[in-house]
């Protein structure tokens, strides 16, 4: 009974911090649909999301498009080994391998598609205030697209010889055994 009095009672106090607002437009413009909340306007948050290949300042789309195609090239061929038809068997690592560059070819093609069309320029968010002068161009966008594919088909190569040189061997020798 007297918690529940206490927190009646904070209700009329506009210092209390239980009764701040948290949640605020971005820019303190409401038609923009985008708010600003204590997760998205952190510092931490904005440090991490600005430090991704995409937001990080002086890298070139290609190289952008290398560092975001070797890390998705690199954790798709797991998904594909592991819970493929095929898994457990001789030509699993290798299906796996062709599923990732098939996918890698697929998303390629859709990111050529996105840079043909002409949306409108990218408006700044809380987390990226400064958008990328790379993906206001289709050259860019191009660009990011070649180094995607370059960049994702090497991550699965890697991945597929980690897979069938070490850790299948070690699988083999260790556990099996």
């Amino acid at each position: 009974m007297v918690q529940s009095q206490a927190i009646t009672e904070s209700k009329d106090r506009p210092r209390d911090p239980r009764n701040r607002e948290v949640v605020h437009p971005a820019f303190n413009d409401p038609q923009r649909g985008n708010l600003e909340t204590p997760i998205n306007s952190s510092g931490l948050a904005k440090a991490y999301i600005n430090n991704l290949p995409a937001y990080r300042r002086g890298l070139s789309p290609l190289r952008r498009g290398l560092e975001v195609g070797m890390a998705h090239g690199y954790w798709l061929i797991g998904p594909f080994a592991t819970f493929s038809p095929l898994r457990g068997t001789e030509v699993a690592y290798t299906t796996a391998l062709l599923s990732v560059v098939s996918v890698l070819i697929v998303s390629t093609l859709a990111i050529s598609l996105y840079a043909s069309v002409h949306q409108p320029p990218s408006q700044p968010i809380v987390t990226t205030p400064n958008i990328p002068d790379a993906f206001k161009t289709q050259e860019g966008w191009n660009e990011f697209a070649s180094g995607f594919l370059i960049g994702g088909i090497g991550g699965a190569l890697f991945a597929y010889l980690l897979l069938t040189f070490v850790i299948s061997k070690f699988f083999y020798d260790y556990v099996v055994r």
